[in-house]
């Protein structure tokens, strides 16, 4: 068994899962020469725009605290300069794309246009609004072919 908690066959690389197993494959992966310490990453972070306590991420890295805001996971893609939405559970980020995908599909249909965003952050619409959206459009597409012709 490796470190990720899986059995793999020789040769294999497992992808990891857990916020803690994506925090310890980036530092392997990201540091061949040796991780920096707990400290050390947070200048790193700091040195880049962010803001992220060493005892924090030590914790985050030792699989002592599980679920994060957005903002500490922004920090730590900074850090390791990656996007943070790498650090999501895979539940989230496949809602996310899912959701993307649907109003990227309905979109190229003709379905929507001349939708304007405001107030929306860089990631976009979270994935729960779209796909309200997204119902509300279905449903008034489903409205309209029930209606008689001319009314």
């Amino acid at each position: 068994m490796n470190n990720l908690g899986a059995e793999m066959s020789a040769g294999d690389k497992l992808e990891p899962r857990t916020l803690q197993e994506k925090i310890n494959y980036l530092l392997e992966e990201t540091y061949p020469d040796g991780a920096p310490s707990d400290r050390e990453f947070c200048r790193i972070v700091a040195g880049r725009g962010g803001a992220l306590s060493h005892s924090y991420f030590g914790k985050l890295r030792k699989g002592e605290i599980t679920e994060v805001r957005d903002e500490t996971l922004k920090a730590m893609g900074l850090g390791f300069d990656c996007d943070w939405r790498f650090f999501k559970p895979e539940s989230q980020v496949e809602a996310e794309v899912a959701a993307g995908l649907r109003f990227l599909a309905d979109k190229r249909a003709g379905g929507i246009s001349g939708i304007a965003g405001r107030g929306i952050s860089e990631e976009g619409l979270p994935p729960d609004l779209l796909n309200f959206a997204l119902d509300i459009m279905e449903k008034a597409r489903q409205e309209a072919q029930e209606r008689p012709a001319g009314t």
